[in-house]
């Protein structure tokens, strides 16, 4: 799935709405989700599972119970994120990677010479998301 097909739903945008303001719990966001959109809790589930599939979200377990962690900040007008904090996170290095791969993917799709996409996401890749030291 492309990433304008994951934003262009308007339930997931929501989604990334709510997290823009910091880690949720996921019954939080269902809760918010179902009363705004009257879906049920496992289609609010899914639409989880695809903003976490494609990166967009990331889940931990805290416990007993699960919490999303935003980076959906990053996507929100006019914001942007610190490099060292995305580098010296686990999600946002994953983040930036999915991201690369995603662009790389699209710029394949509309053309671009494959040795040229490879080398620019492989650049990218390793400047905004160097493995930890």
């Amino acid at each position: 799935m492309h990433a304008f097909d994951i934003l262009g739903d308007p339930r997931r945008r929501r989604i990334l709405e709510l997290l823009a303001d910091g880690e949720q719990t996921s019954g939080a966001i269902t809760d918010v989700i179902r009363a705004e959109f009257a879906i049920s809790q496992p289609a609010v589930s899914q639409h989880l599972r695809v903003l976490r599939d494609s990166g967009f979200a990331s889940v931990r377990t805290e416990g007993a119970r699960l919490a999303l962690l935003a980076l959906a900040r990053m996507l929100a007008a006019g914001e942007t994120a610190d490099r060292e904090v995305l580098e010296k996170s686990p999600e946002g290095r994953e983040f930036i990677r999915r991201s690369a791969a995603a662009w790389g993917e699209a710029h394949l799709a509309a053309g671009g010479e494959p040795e040229h996409v490879a080398a620019a996401v492989e650049a990218t890749t390793k400047f905004y998301a160097p493995d930890p030291i």
